[in-house]
């Protein structure tokens, strides 16, 4: 009988410390979504005058989503390995079809079922980690040869990222790459091979951006704003360069989110108190949600937000690298390099940093396709730390180690260490 409590539990916990931290950030979405939306949805009759109405909508994505993540948390990262195929090409075909949909913002990225729309690119995110690492894994040493295996990986990447520039969405179609680079780099790609990616990536875009910029147009711009016939992305690039001189076109927004930025000062105007979002600043509950968060906590309180925020993806890190499945630590890795690197090109595109590529900051935006892929993949997440734990457990038991399948470049690294 004292055996049978042993064989009967047959996974491990979760990381607590992540499980918590992702609630957090969760409720901290929901509570800034309705500090930036209320002004705005109460004066339009297009949300019914009602303060509460697009934090109505988050919170019952929230909802939703934390049930799809204790699903996705109760999931084997066996079944992850079987599952990938099915997930990878019902990706393609929505790519495929939202093509054929109508436009918004000129852009086709939406798929409408009612009056809820789905994002696709979001769903293409964590479908190329689980198909990339899955590949890697199946390929082995064999991924390091240009021909058999780092050729083929790429090709599948360039193939999902044409797909996704096809509607056209540059900020979703640069995070997909840079994910699918760092999986691709852990999984002990060459490094000559990755550079000669880069160079040819890089190449590719400075051919496009120069035939954009003799083609397009750029003559007219008296005063400042672009003009009609101007290129939307090539002007985005100006605002960034010089936000005021283009303050009236498309380096508005920016202008706005820096000032209420410094409007917040080092303490900030407290909680709901912010001007800015007052009809100011457009998408300041979307895009721009971390401008409200600088402006209405200040300096003290940004810092104590992106410190949880590196924590939390600190953990993550953690969680992958301990992973004894190279297929559960290539994954883990790519979901949280997803998430940092779109948390950097948020912020960054808000503070000036980078140009502004129009994408979400992870778990705080409202966004109901975006919070839904995420905590799906935090769902991930908490089963490779069950597997973790599980894995600790029998070695604990049995006092025998269980090594790796394939070592990949971060394991690998770190046994050199321990030595």
């Amino acid at each position: 009988m004292r055996n049978t409590k042993p064989e009967t539990r047959r996974r491990g916990t979760p990381d607590f410390q992540l499980l918590i931290l992702t609630l957090l950030l969760v409720g901290f979405g929901v509570i800034m979504v309705f500090s930036a939306s209320s002004s705005v949805a109460l004066l339009n009759k297009d949300y019914n005058f009602d303060s509460l109405y697009f934090v109505k909508r988050q919170a019952a994505f929230a909802i939703l989503g934390l049930f799809i993540m204790f699903v996705a948390m109760n999931i084997r990262m066996e079944k992850y390995k079987k599952l990938f195929v099915p997930l990878f090409f019902i990706t393609i075909l929505l790519l495929v079809i939202v093509l054929f949909t109508g436009s918004l913002n000129g852009a086709k990225s939406w798929l409408r079922f009612g009056s809820i729309g789905f994002q696709p690119t979001e769903l293409a995110k964590i479908s190329i980690i689980l198909y990339l690492s899955a590949l890697i894994v199946k390929k082995g040493d064999r991924f390091r040869d240009l021909r058999t295996g780092y050729i083929p990986v790429t090709v599948i990447v360039g193939f999902v990222a044409g797909l996704i520039m096809l509607q056209p969405d540059f900020g979703s179609c640069f995070i997909l790459v840079a994910t699918s680079g760092l999986i691709i780099y852990a999984g002990g790609a060459s490094v000559k091979h990755i550079t000669a990616s880069i160079g040819l990536l890089l190449l590719g875009a400075a051919l496009v951006f120069g035939v954009g910029s003799l083609f397009g147009g750029n003559s007219g711009t008296t005063d400042g704003q672009a003009t009609a016939n101007q290129d939307y992305k090539i002007g985005r690039f100006q605002a960034f360069l010089d936000p005021m001189e283009y303050k009236l076109g498309t380096g508005y927004n920016l202008v706005q989110s820096l000032q209420a930025i410094g409007e917040g000062g080092l303490s900030g105007s407290g909680f709901g108190k912010g001007i800015i979002k007052l009809h100011y600043l457009p998408n300041s509950f979307n895009d721009f949600i971390f401008s409200v968060i600088g402006e209405e906590f200040g300096f003290i309180g940004t810092a104590i937000f992106l410190m949880l925020y590196l924590y939390f993806i600190w953990r993550g890190m953690i969680i992958a690298l301990r992973c004894h499945d190279p297929f559960g630590t290539l994954v883990g890795t790519g979901i949280m390099g997803l998430i940092a690197i779109q948390a950097f090109i948020n912020i960054g595109g808000v503070t000036q940093t980078i140009p502004i590529t129009g994408v979400t900051l992870p778990f705080i935006s409202f966004g109901g396709s975006s919070l839904l892929v995420t905590m799906f993949s935090m769902g991930i997440m908490l089963s490779i730390s069950r597997e973790n734990t599980k894995q600790a457990v029998q070695e604990r038991t049995t006092g025998v180690a269980v090594r790796t399948e394939v070592p990949n470049r971060f394991q690998t690294r770190r046994a050199n260490r321990s030595r």
